[in-house]
């Protein structure tokens, strides 16, 4: 399955999609695949300060606890509320409804310096 081109990606596996200054945020494919049966989501609330360069969260499976990283600064405006009672969200629709938390950003800048769809599915797909 071929990612999205409508976002950008991180190295770490993180999607961003910006629609004016909001950005949704969520993990690939790739990533939930690897992390396998998403087990809890640990989120930050609205109105919290996320930071570039700096984790937002955790996810954890039953494979592994990993960090959930932002390449942006800006204020949570909505977490997917979903995702409390149902984390396997993650891995049945990682670009959809297993979306993690909306920012406005400080500045989308960061955004520039990502990877496009196909720049990371060559990277995955490398291995």
């Amino acid at each position: 399955m071929a990612s999205p081109d409508d976002r950008k990606y991180s190295d770490s596996h993180e999607w961003f999609l910006a629609d004016g200054d909001t950005v949704t945020m969520g993990i690939t494919k790739f990533a939930a695949d690897e992390l396998t049966d998403v087990t809890f989501v640990d989120l930050p609330g609205v109105g919290a300060r996320v930071t570039a360069g700096q984790p937002f969260g955790e996810i954890e499976s039953v494979k592994a606890t990993g960090e959930l990283n932002t390449v942006i600064s800006g204020e949570v405006v909505e977490v997917n509320e979903r995702l409390a009672d149902e984390p396997e969200l993650v891995n049945s629709s990682p670009f959809d409804d297993g979306w993690m938390i909306r920012v406005k950003a400080d500045s989308l800048d960061p955004l520039g310096s990502l990877k496009s769809a196909a720049a990371y599915d060559e990277m995955t797909s490398a291995g």
